[in-house]
């Protein structure tokens, strides 16, 4: 009997989860302009309602992990769509607070604690659903969705706001966002469980190095007993692998990245290159477009060539090493006169940039069993922390140079360090036992859960 192929469309709905979460974090800044205009919002106010989700996102990350792994991924990802989307539509509702701001500002840090389980989430998905060949597929298709929701939903929000008026972006988003998670909470199950997958694919995720198995206690015999609750100890005991320290260093350089691109790429090319603020919103797609290209073959490349060799370490290194060195063609821009050969050297940098986004799959790869989530937390956790720094430093360069040049170089160098970091310290790639000394973990890895003839284990 051929296999089913429901891994894939247990796929497509973590990945329109991530994008509603993206598109949702966004919606401040498409109804911002009327919203500050109508509510008396000073652009300081603004700018901490904007920086209030950053905070919680970071903060909320390594305990949304563990509550991932301790309820599993259905409970865990339908509570927080359905906590998130209330959020977005009480925004909507902000002009019936009587303290609109500090009502806003609850609400946006409120969104960014809510959203914090589906990264780990994903994490889990991944490493539950696809065998090690198809995981770096999984998880750029999976991190692409940042991409597809800006292209999809920053329009739609648009019309609203022109066409109804800002309440209605908060309003629509969140509305679609509660049928999503009545969807999610009946289309969701872990292989093992789920009722449409046969046994000819659940073999073959399993005997791929799927862990078929993980989350099927929660949905059988009830919630387990309680993982250890996250605590300091627990973190640095993941940090206490060499491997996984340079996998999250590397992280935040490629999220520091990202976030100039989302935070200050348009005022670059407003304020250094002269374009118009409409030209500049519509040329700022070109990078994000060459990124969603980056991402998905990457994905491609790195199953191949796992496939090919046999290495985890080969499969996930080489396409995050070259695209990490093509972000730092950005630094170029400091050289070139042209409007075109900007948009050329940031989009060459923006597609490394998602070249090396395969964090996720990674982290499926790597994580301990027991603590996938928690795993996925600390990444997370550790990766948005950029979104703190980044715009911060890149501010303070500005305000003492009064140009790119420097800011264009320290964002460029983050490519170089991730680079650094993967060849230096992460060293190979395997899935840590931390109950084991770092070094004796392949070692005690079960046979059984290995496909014949590979060099890693996944």
């Amino acid at each position: 009997m051929p296999r089913t192929r429901q891994r894939y469309f247990i796929l497509a709905l973590i990945t329109i989860v991530l994008a509603f979460s993206t598109g949702d974090r966004a919606t401040l800044s498409i109804a911002g302009s009327g919203m500050s205009r109508e509510l008396g919002l000073d652009p300081v106010q603004m700018g901490w309602l904007f920086s209030a989700f950053a905070w919680a996102y970071v903060m909320a990350h390594i305990p949304a992990g563990w509550l991932v792994d301790r309820f599993g991924v259905r409970l865990t990802v339908m509570a927080g769509l359905l906590a998130w989307s209330l959020c977005t539509m009480f925004m909507g509702a902000a002009a019936w607070f009587v303290q609109v701001f500090a009502a806003l500002l609850v609400l946006r840090f409120l969104l960014g604690t809510f959203e914090a389980p589906v990264g780990p989430a994903s994490a889990r998905v991944i490493a539950a659903w696809f065998p090690a060949t198809e995981r770096g597929l999984a998880g750029a298709i999976f991190n692409s969705a940042q991409y597809v929701s800006l292209a999809l939903f920053t329009p739609l929000m648009g019309w609203l706001d022109h066409r109804f008026g800002w309440e209605h972006v908060f309003s629509v988003m969140g509305a679609l966002g509660l049928l999503l998670a009545v969807l999610w909470w009946f289309a969701y199950a872990p292989p093992s469980t789920h009722k449409r997958i046969n046994a000819e694919e659940l073999d073959y995720i399993r005997q791929g190095g799927g862990l078929v198995e993980l989350g099927a206690s929660h949905a059988v015999r009830g919630i387990p007993p309680a993982p250890p609750p996250p605590t300091l100890a627990s973190v640095l005991g993941l940090l206490r692998s060499r491997m996984l320290a340079g996998i999250f260093l590397s992280q935040y350089c490629i999220s520091a990245i990202t976030w100039f691109f989302v935070s200050w790429f348009p005022t670059y090319l407003v304020k250094d290159r002269g374009m118009s603020i409409l030209t500049a919103g519509v040329v700022a797609s070109i990078p994000a477009l060459c990124g969603f290209f980056g991402g998905v073959a990457s994905g491609y490349v790195s199953d191949h060539l796992y496939r090919r060799t046999g290495s985890l370490t080969i499969a996930r290194k080489i396409p995050i090493i070259c695209g990490m060195l093509l972000t730092s063609a950005m630094i170029g821009c400091n050289f070139v006169t042209a409007d075109w050969m900007v948009i050329a050297l940031m989009s060459l940098a923006f597609m490394g940039k998602g070249c090396g986004s395969l964090g996720w799959a990674v982290v499926a790869d790597t994580a301990p069993r027991s603590m996938i989530g928690l795993t996925g937390g600390v990444f997370n956790a550790i990766g948005n922390t950029a979104g703190i720094t980044t715009p911060l430093i890149i501010g303070l360069i500005l305000g003492r140079t009064g140009s790119f040049y420097w800011a264009l170089v320290f964002v460029g160098c983050h490519g170089l360090v991730a680079v650094l970091s993967y060849l230096f310290v992460v060293g190979r790639i395997e899935r840590f036992d931390p109950g084991l000394p770092a070094d004796a973990a392949t070692a005690a890895a079960r046979p059984d859960l290995m496909p014949q003839g590979r060099t890693d284990h996944p």
